[in-house]
């Protein structure tokens, strides 16, 4: 990844430290308004991180101690403990067979009597299934939390991630699409009272300056930073499109090379932003090496599904071999290089090194 930071960005966030409010100032509310249009919902709710995000709108939902929240145990670890800081429990299910999303037809599987919401992941860039999680909630008297932190600006069925959820999650971290040059999330909704809530929530619970109406947290998004996204968000579009060229480019190279599996191709229906270009192989660990020894970094999201972290093998007891399709991910993803400012003939360089290093496997597994 390498985050753009330009001259107009600067100067944005010179103008709000020397004219706004250094928290919940104007930038703020414009780029709230501004990302929500961005995503075709009518309330933005920024907050300090993507893992607030996440949290703010679980709760604002009305999620509570002894709630079951079913998830995906294949995506970075704030995606269930965001489940976990709101005293629900989070259920995991496996992901799909082919592709690195959560099933929908498990996820029905793994429903209780306590069961409150779904959280999917658009991993990687990549749409979920939306409509069939959409269909199950409205079946089941559940809500859907979309973690789409990974996916500012992918597409399902021609309308933005995030337009099919209850609540819908983005993150601004450095490594994302997009960023706010520091920690920063959103979630959107078209409900204005789980807009209020989450309003509350994120500063304290206030209900005015002194008055608290819940017992809510300081994750507010700072003014500086918000005036950054508000730039940043204009050049979303232009980034995403060199992303999905960008990934054109590694297919035309990458194609076809054995023991090497690329990521799905977008379908009719889903329309991938590339957070990351993420392949699939028994060979990882020489690939890495190889690129690494060539000067090329690499990265592995994720190596351990968060069901094998140490606090959720303790606490809850899972062990090896309960969502088997995630524990192979996480043996075999493996991140190329994916930001926009890559060329033709780095992708170039970057595809032969893997090539090569298929190549001189000595086992010829």
């Amino acid at each position: 990844m390498k985050p753009i930071i330009d001259q107009e960005m600067a100067e944005a966030a010179l103008f709000a430290l020397q004219n706004e409010k250094l928290v919940l100032g104007e930038s703020v509310w414009k780029f709230e308004e501004e990302f929500a249009q961005f995503c075709g919902m009518r309330c933005g709710v920024s907050t300090s991180s993507g893992t607030g995000a996440l949290q703010i709108a679980l709760q604002a939902l009305g999620i509570a101690p002894k709630d079951e929240v079913l998830t995906t145990p294949f995506s970075f670890i704030a995606t269930s403990n965001s489940i976990l800081h709101t005293g629900a429990r989070a259920i995991f299910s496996d992901v799909e067979e082919s592709g690195f999303n959560l099933d929908p037809q498990k996820v029905m599987e793994r429903t209780s009597p306590r069961t409150r919401a779904i959280v999917p992941v658009d991993l990687y860039g990549h749409p979920c299934r939306i409509d069939e999680f959409r269909d199950v909630c409205d079946d089941m008297n559940l809500k859907l939390v979309e973690d789409a932190c990974q996916a500012h600006g992918a597409q399902y069925d021609g309308k933005a991630v995030g337009s099919y959820a209850d609540v819908a999650c983005f993150s601004f971290d450095p490594s994302k699409n997009m960023t706010v040059c520091g920690d920063g999330g959103m979630t959107v909704t078209d409900d204005e009272t789980v807009a209020e809530a989450a309003r509350s929530l994120r500063d304290c619970g206030r209900v005015s300056r002194y008055e608290m109406s819940r017992i809510g947290y300081t994750s507010r998004l700072n003014t500086i930073n918000a005036a950054i996204g508000r730039v940043q968000l204009r050049r979303l579009s232009q980034w995403n499109e060199t992303r999905r060229r960008i990934a054109e480019w590694y297919r035309r190279q990458l194609e076809g090379v054995e023991q090497l599996l690329l990521p799905p191709r977008d379908k009719p229906a889903m329309r991938s932003v590339y957070h990351l270009f993420v392949a699939r192989s028994n060979l990882r660990s020489r690939i890495i090496e190889h690129l690494s020894a060539n000067g090329t970094e690499s990265g592995v999201h994720y190596p351990i599904p968060i069901h094998l972290q140490i606090p959720y093998r303790q606490t809850f007891g899972y062990s090896e071999g309960m969502f088997p399709f995630s524990e192979r991910l996480a043996h075999e993803v493996l991140s190329l290089p994916m930001h926009p400012l890559l060329t033709e003939d780095d992708v170039l360089f970057i595809s032969d090194i893997v090539k090569e290093a298929i190549r001189s496997d000595p086992t010829g597994s």
